[in-house]
C-alpha cells in the first residue's frame, strides 16, 4: 500500500502548528497533514478555565516535562508544563493573551539579520488574527487602540471575568510606588500594572484547536489530521536532477507508518517545525528552509544536543 502524500506534513498541533495548518490548508491545492501526538481536545477541563489545574502534570494533556537541578533553587527541580493535545500549550495554559516586549523582536531581527521579525514587521500578523472585544463595536473612541490590535480574527481576546479586592489593593500599591497602570500589556511594553487580558470566549476557553481548526480547517477536502501520532524520524530524500526535496516524517499512528511530503526546492516556501522541548527521540529543533532553489536545513534527532548539522 503506497504512503499517503501530501504537500506539507505539520509535527505538532499546538498555538503554531494550528495556525500553519489555517494558513496552508487555504489554497486548495496544497493537501495538509497535521501530526499530533496527543489526542483530541475532547477533555472537559480543557474547555473550563479554571481546569488548568486538571491539565498540568496530567499525562493526559501535559508532557510531564521537568527542568534539571538548578542550584540557585536549592536544587529543586520544577515542572515544565507543555501541552500534549490538540491546541498544545493554548489547552492547559493560563491563557494570558501577551505578545512579548518590542525590544526582543528587535533583537531578533538583528540577531538573524532579518527584518521581517521587527515588532512593526510582526505587528500586521497580530492584528490580522486577532479578534479584541474592545473593538467589536468598531474603533469608534478606540482609534489609537486600533492601530496596535485587530478584530474580526480567529483569535478571540476578553476582559477577565475575575477581580479580586487584594489584587486591586496591590495594583493600587504599586502604582503609588511609581509602577504606571495599565490595561493593555500588548502595545510593546509590559510595563505596569493591571489585570491580563485572556483567550476566552463567554467565559470559555478558545485555544488554537477552536480558533484555527474548528470548522474551518475540518471542512477542507485537503486537510488531514491525525492525532495520537507521534512522529519519530525525518529523512530527507534528494533528487537533483528533478530539483526535488522528499522529506519523509516517520511516526507511529494507527492509520499509517509513513506520510511523505513533497516539498519543491525551487519553490522558495519555508516550512518551520519547532518545539522548546521535545520528545528526545525526534527532535529539539527542526527548520526547514528553501531559498533560491538551496535546501537549508538544521536539526537534531536522536540526540541531546541543540543543533547537529546546519546549511545555508
Amino acid at each position: 500500500m503506497a504512503a499517503p502524500e501530501f504537500d506539507y506534513v505539520i509535527v505538532g498541533a499546538g498555538t503554531a502548528g494550528c495556525l500553519l495548518a489555517n494558513r496552508l490548508s487555504a489554497d486548495p491545492a496544497k493537501r495538509v497533514l497535521l501530526l499530533e501526538a496527543g489526542g483530541r481536545d475532547n477533555w472537559h477541563w480543557i474547555h473550563i478555565p479554571v481546569g488548568y489545574l486538571y491539565c498540568i502534570g496530567n499525562p493526559r494533556t501535559d508532557w510531564l516535562y521537568k527542568t534539571e537541578p538548578d542550584a540557585g533553587l536549592n536544587g529543586r527541580v520544577l515542572r515544565y508544563p507543555r501541552g500534549r493535545t490538540l491546541g498544545g500549550c493554548s489547552s492547559i495554559n493560563g491563557m494570558i493573551y501577551m505578545r512579548g516586549q518590542a525590544r526582543d523582536y528587535e533583537h531578533w531581527a538583528h540577531v538573524t539579520g532579518d527584518t521581517e521579525w521587527t515588532w512593526d514587521n510582526c505587528l500586521p500578523d497580530f492584528k490580522a488574527h486577532e479578534d479584541h472585544h474592545r473593538l467589536d463595536d468598531g474603533p469608534n473612541g478606540h482609534e489609537n487602540f486600533a492601530k496596535l490590535h485587530g478584530s474580526g480574527g480567529e483569535w478571540r481576546v476578553e476582559k477577565q471575568r475575575l477581580r479580586w479586592d487584594i489584587l486591586d489593593a496591590f495594583a493600587a500599591a504599586a502604582q503609588q510606588a511609581g509602577v504606571p497602570a495599565t490595561d493593555d500589556f500588548n502595545r510593546g511594553t509590559n510595563e505596569g500594572v493591571g489585570y491580563f487580558e485572556v483567550n476566552q470566549r463567554s467565559g470559555w476557553r478558545w485555544n488554537t484547536a477552536k480558533a484555527f481548526l474548528r470548522p474551518t480547517c475540518m471542512s477542507r477536502p485537503n486537510f488531514t489530521l491525525w492525532t495520537n501520532a507521534q512522529a519519530q524520524r525525518l529523512t530527507i530524500e534528494r533528487a537533483f536532477q528533478a530539483k526535488q526535496e522528499t522529506i519523509l516524517v516517520n511516526a507511529a499512528h494507527r492509520e499509517a507508518s509513513w506520510y511523505q511530503s513533497q516539498l519543491q526546492a525551487q519553490s522558495a516556501e519555508t516550512l518551520r517545525l519547532k518545539q522548546e522541548m521535545s520528545d528526545p527521540p525526534f527532535y529539539r529543533t527542526v527548520w526547514f528552509g528553501f531559498v533560491a532553489g538551496v535546501l537549508t536545513v538544521s536539526l537534531a534527532i536522536g540526540v541531546g544536543a541543540a543543533v547537529v548539522g546546519a546549511g545555508s
